[in-house]
């Protein structure tokens, strides 16, 4: 036959970090002397003890012991309901085991910590922060972010500003201080904010919010040593302009003419050197010795360089990341020829991914944008585009860059300058 063994309470209530009791009433059912020993069963046995741990009883006997219930304070001690078992275990015949329940009600508590990291950042606009926050109570908590500085100067923003966490979690949050504008010169400034961290609960009323301070240093574009190294070399080239290159000129002209007596005394010179005859005047886009209307040879204009117009032209290709887009300058008029003798290619975005530039079906090149901001190209030889052919600029988009403003840009853009010489076509 199993002992008879009740606990008194349906329920018990407790708190973490403090101490509640149950007493459980056991009687011997049996015609011999038996002892009982208990032993606690479920997510409560770790914090929940039988005072005393041995009861023996004669036949017919009842007796009672007292459950002691003291959770930890912890975050693993969740808040709520969890069942709680005694199983009493005869000594003498231990098969006849009793197995008495209850539930523990758990009190909820809060507790939460909050840090920021860096407590200081250095920027020339915007700096980015980590929160780093800890749910260190036993029950889930939403935990509201907010932001302010003093000088009303900066705007925040966060990733989430009312994170749920979890008892024991951890979240780590960025936040982002931007100035309203730029510094240009100056002394760096700091600009101190606050940032606050809550739990939105009634019974969280007695701790007080985190509240993080942080500061963000604005840096000048154009720092002060900048400036005086600009204005020593400013006097520097004054000082050149004014005094030394005219001091440097002299002094070459009298070594040149103290030659000139030194070796008309040894008799080494025989007569002075002629004057020095004027420079016939050239007409723009001749060189010297070219009759009007020939070009270098002899020839007439069209075929050669050196006559003929100049050109040019910038080709702008826009393409979202992911796609590849290209851009063609303006067809060369019936019965003349393009010269291309200079490229000069921008990718003032810093854009990644791949440029390629073709003369008709010529490939000229293809660069990777992110090994360059500006890049030209120069001929001495000029590329030659007839009429039935126009210059091509195509662009396959990786990654858009960052433009100056800061802010990452939507597509790539890029530039592309085609500069030369329009003629008339050789016959």
């Amino acid at each position: 036959m199993t002992p008879y063994a009740e606990l008194d309470s349906p329920r018990v209530e407790v708190s973490p970090g403090g101490e509640a009791t149950t007493t459980l009433a056991v009687r011997n059912n049996t015609d011999i002397v038996e002892a009982y020993e208990f032993e606690v069963v479920g997510e409560c046995a770790a914090w929940v003890t039988v005072e005393p741990a041995r009861l023996p009883l004669y036949p017919g006997a009842q007796g009672t012991v007292t459950l002691v219930l003291r959770p930890p304070l912890s975050a693993s001690v969740r808040a709520g309901e969890v069942p709680l078992a005694v199983r009493v275990v005869p000594v003498e015949q231990p098969a006849m085991v009793a197995v008495p329940e209850t539930t523990v009600v758990i009190a909820p508590f809060y507790r939460y910590r909050a840090s920021l990291s860096p407590q200081r950042r250095r920027a020339w606009r915007s700096g980015r922060f980590q929160v780093n926050l800890h749910n260190q109570g036993n029950t889930p908590v939403a935990m509201p972010l907010a932001a302010t500085d003093p000088a009303e100067d900066l705007r925040f923003s966060f990733d989430e500003e009312s994170p749920e966490l979890e008892p024991g979690e951890r979240a780590e949050l960025r936040l982002r201080a931007r100035t309203s504008g730029l510094l240009w010169f100056g002394k760096p400034v700091g600009r101190p904010f606050r940032a606050t961290a809550a739990v939105e609960a009634e019974a969280a009323d007695d701790q007080l919010p985190e509240e993080l301070d942080g500061e963000l240093v604005q840096l000048p574009l154009l720092p002060r040593w900048l400036l005086a190294l600009l204005a020593l070399l400013l006097a520097l080239i004054l000082f050149w302009l004014t005094l030394g290159r005219p001091t440097v000129v002299t002094a070459a002209r009298e070594a040149a003419e103290e030659k000139t007596i030194e070796l008309a005394k040894e008799g080494k010179l025989l007569a002075p050197p002629p004057p020095e005859q004027p420079k016939p005047e050239v007409p723009p886009g001749q060189t010297p010795g070219e009759q009007p209307g020939e070009t270098p040879g002899g020839q007439p204009p069209g075929g050669q360089r050196g006559s003929g117009q100049q050109v040019s032209q910038t080709i702008e290709v826009r393409t979202s990341s992911g796609r590849t887009d290209n851009g063609v300058s303006e067809r060369v008029p019936e019965g003349k020829m393009f010269y291309v003798t200079d490229l000069v290619m921008a990718n003032y975005q810093g854009d990644e991914g791949l440029l390629t530039i073709e003369l008709g079906d010529r490939t000229i090149t293809t660069i990777a944008l992110e090994t360059f901001r500006n890049q030209d190209l120069h001929w001495v030889t000029p590329l030659e585009v007839t009429s039935e052919e126009v210059v091509t600029v195509t662009v396959r988009c990786t990654r858009p860059g960052t433009p100056p403003s800061g802010r990452q840009a939507d597509r790539c853009v890029e530039l592309v300058n085609v500069s030369g010489v329009l003629r008339d076509a050789p016959r």
